[in-house]
């Protein structure tokens, strides 16, 4: 198992606090606006600010205790702005963000969204512009696959490298790493991060309104 160097508690801590304030402001500085007039948005912008955690998968906890994630929606009038921050992670890695169906397996539609690469700390961040919101959804009317209009209200985070998790102990009882299509490739590895604190059919995104 490769060994990753964390820091104190309180410095954790102090850098979650850090990125929260920092994702929350990144956010609100698309509009030109500060956190002080974060209770304007829904005056200028139909709707208000959503702030929101990520939290470790299923067996990730085990092997990367302190991965954690904070996210940021910020409506606009056509679309929105969604800020992701995410720690406690492989210093120098990528991965993969998903807006997706479900939390966990099975997830369900997945709508790829961006690349995050991690710092030498384990920090990384993403800001992505699309509809992150109650109105998010995706739909096939025909082709190689059908399906009616199906929401997608959360979020799911994957390791780039299948070799990663594997190599990091995350996978005990795996002689291989596990492979999964959660890249532009479709040769990701597992899941580290989502939003499962979110009922399944009441993800973070159905709260966000424009």
């Amino acid at each position: 198992m490769i060994s990753i160097h964390q820091p104190s508690t309180r410095v954790r801590r102090r850098a979650m606090a850090g990125i929260t304030a920092t994702v929350v402001a990144a956010g609100l500085a698309v509009f030109g606006m500060s956190s002080a007039g974060a209770s304007t948005t829904r005056a200028s912008f139909g709707g208000s600010a959503f702030a929101f955690g990520l939290q470790s998968s299923p067996g990730i906890a085990s092997c990367l205790p302190h991965a954690r994630g904070q996210a940021v929606i910020i409506p606009g009038s056509l679309n929105d702005v969604m800020q992701v921050s995410v720690s406690g992670l492989p210093a120098n890695s990528g991965f993969d963000l998903f807006v997706i169906q479900l939390p966990n397996k099975p997830f369900g539609v997945a709508w790829y969204q961006t690349d995050i690469e991690t710092n030498r700390f384990g920090f990384g961040s993403a800001r992505v512009q699309g509809v992150f919101d109650i109105e998010t959804f995706s739909v096939s009317t025909g082709g190689t696959t059908t399906f009616p209009p199906t929401h997608q209200y959360h979020l799911g985070l994957w390791f780039n490298d299948p070799n990663q998790p594997f190599k990091l102990g995350c996978e005990p009882g795996h002689t291989s790493p596990v492979v999964t299509p959660f890249n532009g490739e479709q040769d990701a590895g597992i899941q580290v991060l989502n939003t499962a604190e979110f009922p399944d059919a009441a993800g973070p995104l159905s709260h966000v309104h424009r």
